[in-house]
């Protein structure tokens, strides 16, 4: 059994839904999020007027516990989307073991 997880930003939530479902996982669990990004302390002060260099970002956060091969086709097609529409934002997926479940798991 694996962990799937997903991230990316809410505008892609119901692409994400559908790639998903496309690889078999039909199975899942959406949390809207909010995504950080801090500036490293190199502002470039044309980019905001106001200088604040930290953006947030409305995201959804998905994890489905689905088995080795859904998990991996979930990966591959999500990189095909990343590699298709390279001008937006990527869509991050990974995969963790899962060491132990209770017995009355899926």
């Amino acid at each position: 059994m694996k962990l799937l997880i997903v991230t990316c930003l809410e505008a892609d939530r119901h692409t994400v839904s559908k790639l998903l479902q496309s690889v078999g996982v039909n199975i899942f669990s959406v949390s809207e999020t909010t995504g950080y990004k801090r500036n490293n302390g190199q502002p470039n002060l044309l980019d905001n007027w106001f200088g604040n260099h930290n953006t947030e970002f409305e995201s959804a956060f998905f994890f489905s516990f689905t088995d080795d091969k859904k998990a991996q086709d979930a990966v591959a097609v999500i990189d095909r989307r990343n590699s298709d529409s390279p001008d937006r934002l990527p869509i991050h997926a990974f995969v963790m073991n899962v060491e132990s479940h209770t017995a009355a798991s899926v």
